[in-house]
């Protein structure tokens, strides 16, 4: 290693004294530490040869660089080349006075402020390099993708980020108050609303996970006293075996057990529970708008316009720039239109892979050599293909996102805001196929396409598909939500927070050797030069900056991962939650550690995100609207399509011993009889179905005749009038429980305001008092005039 002499080398940028100092009368001012605060680090390979065109393009970069009055400082290690960027104090005058004369960002408390924030710094700083273009038209994104500079950062403030890990970035902060102004100080408004909305949703995921466990009890309460557990548990009745080949003839008592965990999740008060949920959604949704005002109008950004402040930004990186004019083509809409479709086409047909993976894995497990497995090849068949979908979501994540951008790239989008807008869309469109397409068809269409005993729905004409569960079509949507979750988070967790930790790890072996070199000077003299107002010597900045670039590396659209992980997990926890009551108890332990792991890794693990200033967490409020409708409508399917509430109901009041007017006898006794119909083995087509192998009960006697849910005349197979009875009344409370839960949705909409008044009031007097502080100026400029 060795350090090069800035005086020695022609293309040093930076003038400096024979003490290694900063030429400049800066020094002596109050915003000296502000000033000596390197705002950017841009790394690139050592070039030898300079006539090679790396060499000649960073030369070139960096010589517009300083026709900006950027001063940089340029230090080479090893291989390495680091180049530190400090912006001048006029960038900064311009941005000030231009908040101040803009429509939507005046009311910023930028446009104030003696000594500019680091983050705003940072901020400036990251669009001016990223829209500097060099002679062959090129700017740092492509002079990076071609390997001119290898990266690029900002850097973390050590003494703020020590304090950020004792307050909040450490594991014994679990149950701590978040400390939201200082990440908004540290990391920007745009992390701070994440943490903000991401605490709010946990704290309020509290009443719904207390909900679910108590409908969890209620069930578990009574479900050994149950007439139709214990019909089930009683029943002699043979049922028709449920699977090609190697499935016999089976008694009904078999599925007791499973009777039993089926109404821990479909009873009464799974009902009343998805009605909660739907209506939390929205209660969540007015709440956080209330909660989020609050913050954004002490932050002073209650009327922020990203795209505004990209032409601020533009302007005082050019002042002779032009506006990139707002574009529709309706060629390129049709294009993206047609790709997103087929797209979407591919992840369903992934999906119906799944089906057939599972139809096939049923068969071959059946016929292997595990008894075990053998007995429940249906079950195991449903989990393997439960952990398969998980590992197809991963792989069509990254599908995904690559797609998402080459359709936003398509669409060349006004803006960074509309770009990051357009991609949201897309991809969490892209994901929740991903994720729910195989739900949606356990939830509606398992067991309900697959025929009957004579009849068969058959694959290729060869594979039968698959039924329900024997304890009903929900407990396979059940299993299915519970693999999913618990891989989904546990293994993110895992995963997303170890192999940050070992590259980090890895990497920081280089820094700790110059730790050891830097020895006295770091200790010592350093400290006391920065007291004094001077630069630290070479060696303690690029020991400062190794640090940084040890660290992984973050873009643009990192928090995007961390919303899209969170949001989908809102999915998972309303849109079938009457299936599965336990989710919101999962989301709020899973959550109580996202917290923390999200920022020890932001805070010690990834190099700083380049802070954003927003007003609101974007197109994820119009995405977390939408997610609350569809909860609506899923579990109103759920619960009148699915589950067995309707058809108990019917029974109930229709065709069960208290309609028919039979004293002391409880209303459901005979329900479990009244859901099957009769296959008799006599019939050609159904012992076509069958081996006479299958048809032998395991006490060795041969049947004429089995048992399956469904509502069929028994003479001609035919559908039932109460079947035809029970679809009316299915699609009846459908349609009445959608529309009581939009009802009430829109009450809790209506009575929830999205501001408190005191931000309100707050507000009204803040824009008096600039008016009459712009009334002041103008008397004041006239009487100077004068």
């Amino acid at each position: 290693m060795y350090f090069k002499n800035p005086e020695q080398d022609g293309n040093e940028l930076q003038e400096r004294n024979t003490d290694g100092f900063d030429n400049t009368m800066e020094a002596l001012l109050p915003t000296l530490h502000q000033q000596r605060t390197y705002d950017y680090v841009l790394v690139a390979d050592k070039v030898e040869d300079q006539d090679h065109p790396k060499f000649l393009k960073q030369v070139a970069f960096i010589d517009h660089l300083r026709k900006k009055n950027m001063k940089v400082t340029k230090i080479v290690h090893d291989d390495k080349v680091f180049y530190g960027v400090r912006a001048p104090k006029e960038i900064f005058d311009k941005y000030r006075y231009l908040l101040k004369v803009s429509d939507a960002c005046n009311w910023s408390g930028d446009r104030k402020c003696v000594i500019i924030p680091h983050s705003t710094r940072i901020r400036v700083v990251h669009y001016i390099l990223h829209h500097t273009h060099i002679n062959t038209g090129e700017n740092l994104e492509e002079l990076q993708k071609k390997g001119v500079f290898e990266a690029t950062f900002c850097l973390h403030e050590r003494n703020k980020q020590k304090v950020l890990k004792q307050k909040w970035a450490r594991w014994s902060a679990l149950c701590m108050t978040q400390p939201v102004d200082d990440v908004r100080s540290y990391f920007g408004e745009k992390v701070a609303l994440y943490y903000l909305w991401l605490g709010w949703y946990t704290i309020l995921l509290v009443p719904a996970a207390i909900l679910g466990v108590i409908v969890f009890l209620y069930a578990l309460a009574f479900f050994n006293t149950s007439p139709l557990i214990k019909e089930v548990c009683e029943s002699d009745t043979v049922m028709c075996p449920r699977c090609d080949k190697w499935c016999q003839v089976w008694q009904l008592r078999d599925t007791c057990t499973y009777a039993k965990v089926s109404h821990l999740f479909d009873n009464e008060g799974t009902v009343a529970f998805a009605m909660f949920m739907a209506v939390w959604a929205t209660i969540f949704l007015e709440l956080w708008k209330r909660h989020k005002a609050t913050f954004v109008s002490k932050w002073k950004v209650f009327d922020w316009c990203e795209e505004e402040e990209e032409l601020i930004l533009g302007v005082v990186n050019d002042p002779n720039c032009h506006p990139k004019e707002f574009r529709h083509s309706y060629l390129r809409s049709t294009l993206v239109l047609v790709l997103v479709t087929l797209m979407l086409v591919l992840i369903i047909g992934l999906t119906q892979a799944l089906v057939v993976f599972r139809v096939v894995a049923a068969v071959q497990l059946s016929e292997g050599t595990w008894e075990f497995v053998r007995d429940h090849a249906n079950t195991v068949a449903v989990m393997l293909g439960a952990v398969l979908h998980y590992f197809t979501m991963q792989v069509m994540t990254k599908v995904n996102k690559v797609v998402a951008f080459k359709l936003c790239e398509i669409e060349k989008t006004q803006s960074f805001a509309a770009t990051e807008r357009s991609f949201t869309v897309k991809m969490f469109t892209f994901q929740f196929f991903t994720l729910f397409s195989s739900l949606i068809y356990v939830a509606f269409f398992l067991g309900r396409i697959n025929g009957r005993p004579g009849s068969y729905v058959r694959i290729s004409g060869k594979w039968r598909l698959e039924e329900c569960h024997p304890s009903g079509c929900l407990t396979d949507l059940f299993i299915q939500m519970a693999v999913i979750m618990l891989l989904k988070q546990t293994l993110n967790n895992i995963f997303e927070f170890t192999v940050p930790w070992f590259k980090s790890y890895f990497r920081r072996t280089t820094t700790k050797r110059l730790e050891r070199k830097c020895g006295h000077c770091y200790k010592n003299a350093c400290r006391e030069e920065e007291k004094m107002g001077h630069d630290p010597c070479d060696i303690c900045k690029l020991r400062d900056w190794l640090r940084n670039y040890d660290l992984n590396d973050v873009n643009s659209f990192s928090l995007f991962n961390e919303f899209l992980e969170m949001v989908v997990q809102f999915s998972f926890t309303t849109i079938f939650v009457a299936a599965f009551p336990l989710a919101p108890l999962l989301a709020l332990i899973n959550n109580i550690f996202e917290i923390r792991l999200d920022a020890i890794k932001m805070v010690s693990l990834e190099r700083r995100l380049v802070p954003k200033k927003t007003n609101d967490i974007g197109i994820w409020t119009k995405v977390l609207e939408a997610i609350g409708v569809l909860a609506v409508i899923a579990n109103g399917l759920v619960i009148g399509v699915s589950s067995d509430f309707i058809p108990r109901l019917v029974y109930r009041y229709h065709y069960g011993p208290c309609a028919n007017g039979e004293a002391d006898v409880h209303c459901m006794k005979g329900y479990i009889n009244d859901t099957l119909s009769t296959a008799h083995i006599t019939d050609l087509s159904v012992r076509n179905d069958f081996f006479p192998s299958q048809l032998i009960t395991e006490s060795g006697f041969n049947v004429t005749q089995c048992s399956y849910k469904d509502y069929r005349n028994d003479v001609d197979y035919s559908l039932t009038s109460q079947f035809w009875l029970i679809m009316a009344v299915r699609f009846a409370f459908v349609i009445l429980f959608e529309h009581v839960v939009v009802i009430f949705k829109f009450i809790a909409a209506w009575f929830v305001p999205d501001s408190p008044m005191l931000v309100k009031n707050d507000r009204l007097k803040d824009k008096l008092s600039r008016l009459k502080e712009e009334l002041q100026d103008m008397k004041y400029s006239q009487s100077t005039d004068v």
